[in-house]
């Protein structure tokens, strides 16, 4: 897969779960801290392709993946931290490995598709529904310049389409439903915090329930 180390599940954390220990929400706050934030222009430009597969590209990747960690994000992309290179890591479970993916291309989409609640380290506090096909076919390389062809499913598809979004300067509010988008832009403005309304009888499947922090 890449050189990257092995390292703790990354679960994506809302406001609702259980407080954290005092040291690392101040790890989280100081990761968030270097993660650019919404209204920032980068953020909704296009990444160029890397070309040079050498140290630099290594440290950038071990820094996206601490980011990632300590932000307790399933994923970053380089865009989010001001780099307009199409790199990007993941690490969508508690068994995967984490991975960085330069380059990725999306090959194929299923038409099968999936909804569900969508978080984003670059605008924190706001979580909208995102609608994505439930398989993908990513290619790339690795950090050495090695071909890598990723057959996902599930979380691990949607992190990917989630962080190739941003590699190519879209965000969750441009795949939300125009009143989702409404709630969060006002939430933005005014300094406040969303999430997707729920009726209290809304029967939620499994994948539906969990939010994916990216």
């Amino acid at each position: 897969m890449t050189d990257l180390p092995e390292t703790e599940v990354l679960e994506p954390q809302t406001d609702e779960e259980p407080a954290l220990d005092p040291e690392l929400l101040e790890r989280r706050r100081a990761a968030l801290a270097e993660v650019v934030k919404f209204g920032d222009p980068v953020l909704k430009s296009k990444a160029s392709p890397v070309t040079d597969f050498d140290r630099d590209l290594q440290l950038a990747a071990g820094r996206m993946l601490r980011i990632m960690r300590e932000g307790m994000g399933v994923g970053l992309a380089a865009t989010q931290l001001g780099v307009l290179r199409r790199l990007l890591v993941f690490q969508a479970g508690p068994d995967a490995q984490p991975t960085a993916l330069v380059n990725p291309e999306i090959e194929w989409l299923s038409e099968d598709s999936v909804t569900a609640e969508e978080g984003c380290l670059s605008i924190p506090g706001i979580s909208v529904d995102v609608e994505r096909p439930l398989y993908a076919r990513v290619s790339g390389v690795d950090l050495k310049g090695e071909p890598l062809l990723i057959e996902a499913s599930g979380l691990e598809a949607r992190v990917l389409q989630h962080e190739i979004d941003h590699l190519d300067g879209v965000l969750i509010l441009d795949r939300t439903e125009r009143e989702q988008r409404k709630g969060a832009m006002r939430a933005l403005r005014e300094g406040e915090t969303y999430s997707p309304p729920r009726p209290d009888d809304e029967d939620e499947g499994d994948e539906a329930e969990l939010g994916v922090t990216a």
